[in-house]
């Protein structure tokens, strides 16, 4: 049985789509060995190829589309919502504001950075920022993950990534945040055969959402309660998240144009052309 060394983040849609494998509901010729990280010391490790599967952040995708391949599931989208720069209530925030993000490659940062190039960005974990903006270390930060949900009352947003992402693109196109990689040198059918256990775990946790999400409760794999847990996953572990679809591989490409366009990549990729040409399979089997 072949070892997979795959990487997921903490918060609970990574949780959710990928513990269907772990719990032993999608049978597997696979030994998955799965560690869970913050999102950007995936981005951070997966630039410097340490996992052979790791969810990312679409944001950082251009740096490493030569050693990884996009997947088409456990993908995370905003519909009308995503991450929030928050305040202090009150506050106004001049145009070099400090703000507090989660990591140089998130694609909330890409966003952020070409709405407010002024502005003097400090990288937290993304479960410190809501507390460095309440004690005055920035003026500003930008939420992530759960903590979208609740924050302190104390807080205001200033403006959603969701907006900012409408404004940018101009085509009212979903907002693509992260996704899966996979390193391009497993043999192809692997790869292939990995992307449907994967995306076999992501359908099998839909269809049984409340079973799954009360054990992952019991078994304290998340940081929320039940009726935080239900709302999350209804944001970002959901049907769209099975497979991509053409829309969503079109706000790729838009996340990816705009990247370019500013500077932040070298060269201008299709989300498309990087994904695992799953035909071979069938070309194989034919």
């Amino acid at each position: 049985m072949k070892k997979i060394d795959l990487a997921h983040s903490p918060d609970a849609d990574d949780i959710f789509m990928y513990y269907a494998i772990k719990f032993g509901w999608v049978s597997s010729d696979y030994d998955f060995k799965n560690k869970a990280d913050d999102i950007e010391t995936l981005n951070q490790q997966t630039l410097a190829g340490l996992w052979d599967v790791s969810a990312i952040s679409f944001g950082l995708y251009p740096h490493i589309s030569n050693e990884y391949a996009l997947l088409r599931t456990a993908v995370s989208f905003g519909e009308g919502y995503g991450p929030k720069l928050i305040k202090l209530k009150g506050k106004k925030l001049k145009r070099n504001f400090k703000v507090a993000l989660s990591g140089k490659y998130t694609t909330n940062a890409l966003i952020f950075r070409l709405k407010y190039p002024e502005a003097r960005i400090k990288y937290y974990n993304f479960l410190e920022i809501e507390k460095a903006v309440l004690d005055g270390e920035v003026d500003a930060g930008v939420l992530i993950h759960e903590s979208i949900l609740n924050y302190d009352e104390r807080l205001e947003t200033e403006a959603e990534i969701w907006d900012i992402w409408n404004e940018l693109n101009k085509e009212n196109l979903p907002l693509p945040l992260g996704g899966m990689a996979i390193r391009r040198s497993i043999p192809l059918l692997d790869a292939i055969n990995i992307e449907e256990i994967l995306k076999k775990a992501v359908e099998v946790g839909n269809t049984h959402k409340d079973l799954l999400s009360k054990m992952l409760i019991e078994r304290n794999l998340v940081r929320v309660d039940s009726e935080t847990l239900k709302k999350y996953l209804s944001l970002y572990a959901n049907d769209e998240s099975i497979s991509m679809s053409d829309i969503q591989l079109k706000a790729i490409n838009k996340l990816f144009e705009l990247g370019f366009n500013a500077g932040f990549y070298p060269e201008l990729i299709d989300a498309k052309e990087n994904l695992i040409p799953k035909e071979y399979k069938k070309v194989r089997e034919s």
